[in-house]
């Protein structure tokens, strides 16, 4: 439901429902006004006409004949319709004939027309005239049949409505539908750039704007996938090149050991040994960091990793070397915390912020490994922390930091390959102040991206 809610398409035919009632509004308005405004212009017509046939009866047969035939005229009043009413008074508004209780507000020497109220619920057009010295007549008409016509106005439009919208909504969710899936096939050519090649495809006959994306989509994965291709021939090609040679340099050393040289010479040589397998992990690191960053946000090879297992493996088997130093490793893992990625990269990010932790916290210190939901995986130790100023530069490549004295020399790549890796799952991994009750060094804290 939220992702339907997210989909562009989804507002998009909401955004048309919400014009189309805003349009049938407006027409309504409209329409309710022009058809008051000529009802009310007939109303204008029906009282003048009748008024004028009033004032010739009255002149050619005075005021009983006037009389009578109002009369007559309420008399046949219709059962539906504008009604006419009307009053026949002297000067003091005494009624002489006519339906209307009291003389409205009307000056009948200037034939003042305009809306009175007819009865206790009812208003309607009028017109007065002067007759006589001592008779005057207002004639009106009530606006009840407004009601019934605007009313049915009203109902046409709910109902007209209401069927235009829902076949506004019909057609614009099927456009929207086919827009969607040929939007969905190029999301997920993106996402999943080695699966169906076909995925980008032109449609027969096509040729639109989305056609002409799917087009440049395919060439730019075509583009992306060859300079992976070309990374990793590359890697692998430096990888042999610098290996092989190292490899036979630390064979030769080897079998130089194997002569029992001189205590000094035999120390230099296992010291060139210690510098070749240096120099083989920095390139493993570097190898490793470049190529989590190239496959950043692709999903190709993850699968589910269940993290309590692989962490709590890890622990245990630092547990030996974290007790031969003295430091107590604890750690609290909540069990069935599973995500998608690839087992042998998590497992090095775990175990290089194991190795930075174990590097760091002196004798009687203590490391604390905690996994919640999330996933949050956090690695809290007592060492003696991180200045605050260099938060972030600790995860650059080659950033060693301020040295202590007595401390160990590292390559710098620990906390940057970590970081890679993390940015590979779509997790952030970043140095968090000590919590309350817990460790008061380091707090490293591995999270899903927000």
């Amino acid at each position: 439901m939220s992702e339907a809610r997210r989909s562009i398409f989804t507002r998009l035919v909401v955004a048309a429902m919400a014009l189309s009632l805003a349009l049938l509004a407006a027409l309504w308005w409209f329409t309710h006004q022009t058809v008051a405004a000529t009802l009310e212009a007939a109303a204008e017509a029906e009282v003048d006409v009748d008024l004028a046939g009033l004032v010739d009866i009255y002149a050619s047969g005075g005021r009983e004949e006037l009389a009578a035939r109002i009369a007559d005229r309420i008399a046949l009043t219709p059962a539906e319709g504008s009604a006419p009413h009307y009053l026949l008074a002297d000067d003091s508004g005494r009624r002489i004939a006519g339906d209307l209780a009291a003389w409205p507000d009307l000056d009948a020497r200037v034939s003042e027309s305009g809306v009175i109220a007819i009865g206790a619920g009812s208003k309607g057009y009028a017109r007065a005239v002067q007759l006589g010295p001592d008779l005057r007549l207002v004639v009106a008409r009530t606006a009840d049949i407004d009601a019934p016509v605007l009313s049915g106005i009203a109902f046409s439009f709910a109902a007209g409505g209401a069927v235009f919208v829902l076949l506004v909504a019909l057609v614009g969710r099927f456009a929207a539908a086919g827009l969607q899936r040929r939007i969905g096939r190029i999301n997920r050519a993106f996402r999943e750039p080695h699966g169906d090649r076909d995925l980008l495809a032109a449609r027969p006959g096509g040729g639109d704007e989305i056609d002409e994306l799917a087009a440049h989509s395919a060439a730019a994965l075509a583009r992306v996938g060859d300079l992976m291709e070309a990374y990793r021939d590359t890697s692998e090609q430096l990888a042999h090149e610098i290996r092989t040679p190292l490899s036979h340099l630390d064979n030769r050393l080897v079998k130089a050991l194997e002569a029992q040289p001189e205590p000094i010479v035999a120390e230099r040589l296992v010291e060139a040994r210690g510098e070749i397998r240096r120099l083989v992990q920095t390139l493993e690191s570097l190898l490793d960091i470049a190529a989590s960053k190239a496959r950043r946000g692709d999903r190709t090879g993850l699968g589910p990793v269940d993290l309590g297992d692989m962490v709590g493996a890890i622990c245990e088997l630092y547990a030996g070397s974290a007790e031969e130093a003295g430091i107590a490793l604890e750690w609290r893992l909540e069990p069935g915390v599973v995500i998608e990625g690839d087992e042998r990269q998590l497992s090095r990010l775990v175990t290089n912020m194991l190795d930075n932790a174990l590097k760091y916290v002196p004798e009687g210190g203590r490391i604390e490994v905690t996994l919640d939901p999330g996933p949050v995986l956090v690695v809290a130790d007592d060492g003696p922390g991180i200045d605050p100023a260099e938060a972030e530069r600790i995860f650059e490549r080659f950033y060693r930091g301020k040295r202590r004295v007595g401390e160990a020399p590292g390559s710098g790549l620990g906390l940057a390959l970590a970081r890679a890796i993390a940015e590979r799952h779509e997790l952030d991994l970043t140095l968090d102040p000590p919590r309350e009750g817990g460790p008061t060094g380091a707090v490293f804290r591995v999270a899903e991206r927000a």
